[in-house]
This record gives C-alpha cells, structure tokens and sequence, in this order.
C-alpha cells in the first residue's frame, strides 16, 4: 500500500521530535489516540539495502529490549518505501537537554541515574543486545527514571551485518578503547564504559575526554586518563571503575548496583542450577531421566570448581564464531585442480617470512559481523569419532589466554593434531593426549589471531592488528594479516596482506577465498598462497561465503536481495570459482550445511528470528520450508545425517526431522549465551556456555548428560568475544576453551562424570 501524506502506515505524524543522521523522529498518533514517536528513515537511505538491513537489525534489537528501561516498539514497516519505526512516546527530556539547561545533577539525582541506567543495561545485555552508543542524548529522563533509546548500530548476538571500514560508527567521547581498537569484539563492557562518561557528563557538563576533534578524543579514550574532577567523591571511584582501559576490569550493571545499596537494590545474579524441559511428539516421548548433581571437586588434577557465586546477568556477545573441528583436506569428490596441487606444495620446501608486527594502537574504523555458524578461519568441519580412540582418554587442561583479558582460545583439531590461537599468545600445536605445548608462536603486540585452520597442509590464522599511528601523527588503517605456518614445527611458511579484503577471508578445503568490498573473489592456494583464479561471481554482486561441503567440492555462497524476500545460493568450485549450481530461493536465508546433496538452511523472518528450515534437494524446482514450533533468536545449528539440531541464544536446544519435517524433541538446558553445537559419535552432541562449561546432551532421547564446573576469571563473568565450538578427538575426549583462557578435555564417554 502506498505511503498516506503525513501518514507512517496508519500513524498520523503530527510533529516533529528531532533528527538524526539516518532518519527523522516524528510525534505521532495512533487511530486510538496512543502518542508515539515514529523514526522515519531519510529518503536517500531507503535504496540502499545495506541500511536496510541495518535498519531490520535495528527494530529488531529495539524489540527484543522493549520494556520498562526502554521506549516500547508498537509497530514497524522496514520493508516501507521509506521505512519507519513507532515506539511508544516517552515525556521527558534528554539526559543532555537536562544538563545543558540547569547545569550538573545534584549527587542524589546522579545515584538514581547510576542505578537507573545500570539496571536498564543489565536487561539489554540480558536480551542479547549490546547497545554501542549510550550518550546522553539517547537517555531519555522521566518521571520513574531514565529510559535507553536509539537501537541504530546496537549488535545483536551473531549478527551478520557488516560496515564499511573508514566509517566511525558511534560518538566518540562515549566510546570504549575497544571500539577504537578492536572493533570486531565490542561487548556488554563497551556499554559500561559509555555509562562511565555519561555519569562525568551528567556530573560535571561535560565527558571524561573532551576535544573538538574526534580522532583526538579517540587517541584520549585509548591511552589518557579520565578527567573525573567535578565529580561526586563517593561515586568517583565506581566512575573509574566503569572508564577501565581493560573491559575485563569493568564492573558489570549487577555489580554497580549491588556497590550502590539503597536507593537502588541489590540485585546479584546466580549461574543457575541445571533445569530440563523436553517437549517431545507422542511417538518419540522418552523416559524421564533424573537430573544429574555436580559437587565441586578436584577432578584429575583440573583444579577446584568454582562455587556458586554472584554472578553478572548473562552476557551478550557480537557473533559466536565456530571453530574447525576436522581436517580440511580436499573431498575424493572435490575438482582435481584442487587436491594434486595441494598436495605438491604441501611437500615442498617453503618459503620462510617473518609476519609484520603489528604497531601500536589508535583507532581502526570498522565494524564487524560474522555468519551465525561460521567463523573467520573457516567452514564447519565433520568431527572425529570417538570410536577411533587408540588410548585411554585422559584430561587435562592448559593456559594459553592473556591472564588479563577474557578470551577463549579458538582451536582446530586435524588429522590427530590440535592446533588453538589466543589473543596475547599467538599460535600454538598441543598435544591432544596431554595439552603439552609442542610449539608456539606469538601474533605480536596486540593482534588477534583467528580461529587456525588446516589448509594445504599448512596452519592458517587471519591477525587482526591494531591500528598504527605515523610519524605525523595520524591515525593508520589497522592491517590484516593471512599466515600460513608449517604443521610440524610452527615456521613460517607464506603471508599476506588481506586488510583490503575487510576480513573476508574463508577457507574451503586448500583454498582460502577472499572477498573485495567490490564484490570480486580471489581463489588463493593454501599451501602456497599464490592466486589460482579472481573474478566476480556469476549473479552475485556482494556475496557472502556460507558452508564448505567436502562431500560435494562445493562452498556455498549467498546474497539476499535488499527486500529481504528472496536469496540467491549459488554452489561454487574453490579451485576455479566457478559456479556449479545457483538457485533463487524464497526468504531471508543462510545456508547452515549439507545433508548428502541437500542444502539445509535457516530462514529469518522480519524481526531477524529464525522461523523455519528450508531443504533444498537439487534438481528439485521448489525448496522444501519446515517450519520451527516457535521463532528462535541467532540459533546455531549443527546436522547429523537428516536431522538438524537448533541451539538457541538463551540455550533452547531444539531438534528437527528436516526429511519428516517434524519436531523430535526440545530441551531447556539453562546456559545462557552458547557455541555451535558439534554432534559426535553415540548420540551425542556437545556445546560450550558462556561461563566455561561444557555441556553434553544425549539426542537419541533430548537428556542432558553431564557438564564440567564453570571457568571463570577471576569468579566473574565476563565476555569473551569468541566462544568456540568444542571438538571432538580420536583419542576419545571431547576438547573445549574457556573465558579463562584455558583450553581443556574431558573424557567424552562419560559426562556425567565431569
């Protein structure tokens, strides 16, 4: 239906509230009289379908925080010739007006606004949503307390948008150090970081860091210290707290109003006790299994578990990479080109280069997303069976983290060797018997390796590094990194520069493949970096890499169209580029993985929840759509044979027939925040939680089996901006990294014994 004049859908605009730089804020009303306020993007926006995107991303972040601390969605139209957005209409001033017009807060309003915004952060976080752009302009004060608004560059969990690099994405006296620094891993800290500076601002009329230019604010907020004079004593040091260079030693909105008492309440947050809900078809209703109790103990030389302690709410990440779990050497099935090569260069004598090192920090201008189940390193890879365990399984545990910082170390596991990354330690191989490191090698300065990948016969990691300042003074983009290292002593066999790939870097079996912002793909050896091909891909102008398939010698790529109502799949041959099989399929997909020659994947639906799992046979002229019982937000999906098992963000574990198009079971497994689930042998499935554990579940019957005690840092929870996969191994145990920078293996044949 077209627009009505002064109309957005069937809201009457009556006034205007105010404008931004990507839509104008209308005072409008409903056909019942109800005020709203209507965000109604600039016209020059409505064609382009990357902010359309945004947009969607927007009014479905702002839906999932709709409540008491923020401004309730009532209706939306992303798909509107000029898309819109109505919220329920708040009275009150802005944080900023406020100040502006009568100076700074007195010390009891300020502690109401402490409370108030910690306690509106903690039930963002809780819904899965970072906000990245808390300033005081986008807190709206009324009379029961101040109100989060403006959702525009929030990050949902998983997210896969993207932003263009060179852009500054949010305001920069209100940004934390990791925005400047690593964008890729911004986090629930980010926002207590913002609220720090709009404390000093609402306490003294102006932020912690303040210059008439924003690269000088940037280069203060990364290596300056705060300016909290004028601000109240008593709740200075909590300010300062909040403003800590390192998001790990940041307070969390539970412990900032815990520290404050009254007028606020305690409000401490609890790892919760396992619970179990299955909801199974009568025909496949198993027998109630007892829920298995963990008491804390030495378990062989692991160390203590944590106790029960007063944890933050659960966190919220940006995307979940997954991790490789297996080898990726080319399939029998895959192009000739691709294998023979591989292999010659695997046997001959490299090249050895010495990886740059990275400069030190100011600020990279970028942003990050990620495919739900993909990570940076590569496609999703079959795990090894436990069956083929030679040895007694035995458990262990090593650190590799910065002791500083949450971080999980990322690790892949090929042909019996383990090879795990980790910010501040660079790369290393273990020994999957025992966790010995047989060799390491260090990133350099603060870069951030990626999950490793086997390629070519080569250990690959992408370094994002930070960005470098030159000798006038002026901020350096941050340079990206390929390496290619030798599997049996960590050498340095070939690297490549792939800042200009904006971190679009895929492996598929021993090709890695490198998308341009221009839409072309380079097809580049892995075992000796040279480029084997580089066109445009037939039909696609911005593709996005999906699963490798070792069965079919195919990656697939996709491409959903601006409208979010249909997506192009196409099937592409790495060792040539060229596409094999393409298809226009209906709705917001993203191809997940392969069951024999059948492409399964999800589809979303206007408030970016996953609703349904289509299967697309080839040959077949029509792809097969089985709906989900219930919308799922950001579920990661892992497949065995026919059935497709979806773990949600808030740990919803659901399980799909996708030949029978049927439900088998669900369970409630009470994790918040989890990896890719990994299906191993003996029905089982495994998964990592956001606090460290691990966590099996039977899926012949939907039981959960067993978990390891939490592993946190410090007895907090903080954020780690990759939570990997764990693998499973041939020597019988299931491998899997914590946020305390450890990586770990548990006998996988019994979990209730973790």
């Amino acid at each position: 239906m077209p627009p009505l004049p002064g109309y957005a859908g069937h809201y009457r605009l009556e006034a205007r509230l105010g404008s931004g730089g990507m839509g104008v804020v209308h005072l409008a009303t409903s056909a019942s009289g109800l005020r709203l306020a209507v965000k109604v993007v600039h016209e020059q926006y409505a064609a382009d379908p990357e902010f359309r995107a945004r947009f969607r991303q927007e009014v479905a972040a702002a839906r999932r925080v709709s409540g008491a601390f923020t401004a309730p969605v009532v209706d939306a139209d992303p798909d509107a010739e000029r898309p819109w957005m109505a919220t329920l209409y708040v009275p009150g001033p802005t944080l900023a007006d406020q100040v502006k017009r009568n100076g700074p807060m007195a010390p009891a309003e300020l502690r109401r606004l402490t409370a108030g915004l910690a306690e509106a952060l903690r039930d963002i976080h809780r819904a899965g949503v970072v906000h990245r752009d808390l300033k005081p302009g986008n807190v709206l004060l009324t009379d029961t307390g101040p109100r989060v608004i403006d959702f525009g560059i929030s990050r949902p969990v998983d997210s896969d948008l993207r932003t263009e690099t060179g852009k500054l994405i949010g305001s920069p006296p209100y940004m934390a150090p990791e925005q400047f620094q690593r964008p890729r891993q911004v986090g629930p800290a980010a926002d207590v970081f913002a609220l720090g500076s709009v404390l000093v601002h609402a306490s003294t009329g102006q932020g912690p860091f303040d210059d008439g230019s924003p690269y000088i604010v940037a280069y203060q907020v990364v290596h300056d210290e705060p300016d909290l004079s004028g601000v109240p004593a008593a709740l200075a040091p909590l300010v300062s707290r909040c403003l800590a260079k390192d998001p790990a030693e940041r307070p969390t909105p539970d412990e900032i109003m815990a520290e404050l008492g009254p007028p606020s309440y305690e409000a401490t947050a609890f790892i919760p006790a396992q619970r179990r809900r299955a909801t199974v078809l009568p025909a496949h209703a198993p027998a109630e299994e007892p829920t298995p109790a963990f008491t804390p103990r030495d378990r062989a030389g692991l160390g203590p578990s944590p106790r029960p302690l007063p944890a933050p709410a659960a966190t919220a990440a940006t995307a979940a990479p997954a991790t490789p779990s297996a080898s990726s050497s080319p399939s029998p099935s895959a192009s000739r080109s691709e294998g023979p090569e591989a292999e010659a260069g695997a046997g001959r004598r490299r090249r050895r280069v010495r990886w740059p090192l990275v400069a030190a920090a100011a600020v990279a201008l970028a942003v990050s997303g990620g495919v739900t189940t993909w990570s940076l390193g590569g496609p999703e890879q079959a795990p090894a069976p436990e069956a083929a365990a030679a040895v007694a399984a035995t458990p262990w545990r090593t650190e590799l983290g910065s002791a500083a910082r949450d971080a999980a170390p990322q690790c892949a596991y090929a042909r019996g060797e383990l090879y795990c990354s980790a910010p501040g330690s660079g790369l290393a191989r273990l020994d999957p018997r025992d966790g010995r490191v047989l060799w390491s090698r260090a990133a350099g300065g603060a870069a951030e390796p990626s999950a490793p990948v086997v390629s070519g016969g080569l250990v690959h990691t992408v370094v994002q590094g930070t960005a470098a300042r030159n000798t006038t003074g002026q901020g350096a983009p941050a340079r990206t990194t390929l390496g290619a290292y030798e599997a049996a002593d960590g050498a340095p066999a070939w690297s490549a520069d792939v800042s200009a790939y904006r971190g679009e870097v895929h492996h598929a079996g021993a090709t890695v493949l490198l998308a341009s912002p221009s839409g072309s793909v380079k097809g580049v050896d892995g075992a000796t970096g040279r480029t084997r091909w580089q066109h445009a891909l037939r039909g696609h102008s911005h593709p996005r890499f999906g699963p490798y398939s070792p069965g079919t010698g195919l990656v697939y790529v996709f491409e959903v169209a601006g409208s979010g109502a249909t997506t192009l799949v196409s099937g592409v041959r790495p060792a040539d580029g060229a596409v094999v099989r393409q298809r226009r399929l209906t709705g917001d997909l993203t191809p997940v993985g392969t069951s024999g020659e059948a492409l399964l994947l999800t589809s979303r639906d206007r408030d970016s929840q996953t609703d349904a799992l289509v299967r697309h046979e080839p040959g077949e002229r029509e792809a097969r759509r089985i709906p989900l019982p219930f919308p799922m937000a950001e579920p990661q999906v892992a497949l065995r044979g026919d059935v497709a098992y979806l773990l949600a963000r808030n740990g919803t574990l659901v399980a799909v027939d996708t030949r029978g198009a049927r439900e088998l079971w669900r369970l409630e497994t009470a994790a918040g925040r989890v990896s890719r689930p990994v299906a191993g042998d003996g029905d089982r499935l495994y998964f990592s939680a956001a606090d460290g554990r691990l966590l099996a579940v039977d899926t012949a019957r939907g039981a959960l089996l067993g978990q390891t005690p939490p592993r946190l840092r410090g007895g907090k929870l903080g954020y780690a901006a990759a939570l990997p996969a764990p693998l499973v191994t041939a020597e019988g145990t299931v491998v899997a990294a914590a946020p305390d920078g450890s990586v770990f293996a548990v006998p996988a044949k019994d979990p209730a014994a973790w």
